[in-house]
């Protein structure tokens, strides 16, 4: 008993520190503001090329649309994903959607489409570079656990309601272990395959996470991982992240 209640209070004490770190997460706004970063200062200019953003779990395209507006102003042609809410099948999420924006910004610029993708939006997208390797040209991840490590309790209880909302609406049109690592639908399978070699990857992450294990977030090659101070929620609107993108996305 003694050791259970230990854990119950451990796990208590762990979630009201994260939710008190990432509560922290306007300052990442401001200061994204107060970057010369956010105006295009010394960025180097898109070539018009696609940028497809996908949200994280729980959030909308709303969530994405400074860094949206950002890459419109650098020389980029940004689409949203179409996702009203990322509370739903993975599987469908692209088949519905994702598959369907890949194809309208390839046909639109004519080029390989650049995919950025926030938390449970950066599993999404390394799952769609893996199905559709020939038509993305590179994968940036926002602090996306695609490590499959623990997750807080918080977000687990999140994750079994949004499981239950997914069977109730669509019943044998998703697999049963949906939203489980169970599952054996394209979504996961492209997961446990390894990542194309002809997709560039910047896996970014900020060891103050509140929300997941940044350990998870990395691939372990330095050439890839790219370390940035702030929260998890913030990092849709860090300027480190800004800064990343600005530099990367030219050269992949």
């Amino acid at each position: 008993m003694p050791a259970a209640k230990g854990q119950l209070r451990f796990d208590w004490v762990s979630a009201w520190l994260s939710e008190w770190q990432e509560s922290l997460y306007g300052m990442d706004l401001l200061m994204l503001f107060a970057s010369p970063v956010y105006y295009g200062f010394g960025a180097p200019r898109g070539d018009g090329s696609g940028v497809l953003l996908i949200p994280a779990f729980l959030h909308s395209d709303a969530y994405l649309i400074i860094l949206f507006a950002w890459l419109q102003r650098l020389g980029y042609r940004p689409y949203y994903s179409g996702i009203q809410l990322n509370a739903e099948c993975p599987n469908l999420l692209i088949h519905d959607y994702l598959h369907t924006m890949v194809d309208r910004a390839h046909r639109e610029t004519g080029r390989k489409v650049h995919v950025i993708g926030h938390s449970l939006g950066g599993i999404l997208a390394r799952s769609l570079a893996t199905i559709r390797r020939d038509d993305i040209a590179s994968v940036t991840t926002l602090g996306a656990p695609f490590g499959g490590g623990v997750v807080p309790w918080t977000v687990l209880q999140d994750s079994d309601r949004v499981r239950e909302f997914i069977l109730r609406k669509h019943g044998t049109k998703v697999l049963p272990a949906c939203y489980t690592v169970r599952c054996e639908c394209e979504f996961m399978r492209s997961m446990r395959r390894a990542f194309p070699n002809s997709v560039r990857q910047t896996a970014v992450y900020t060891r103050s996470d509140g929300v997941v294990d940044w350990h998870d977030c990395i691939t372990g090659d330095p050439t890839i991982d790219v370390e940035v101070p702030g929260t998890h929620a913030g990092l849709a609107f860090n300027a480190s992240v800004y800064t990343t993108l600005a530099e990367r996305l030219p050269k992949q």
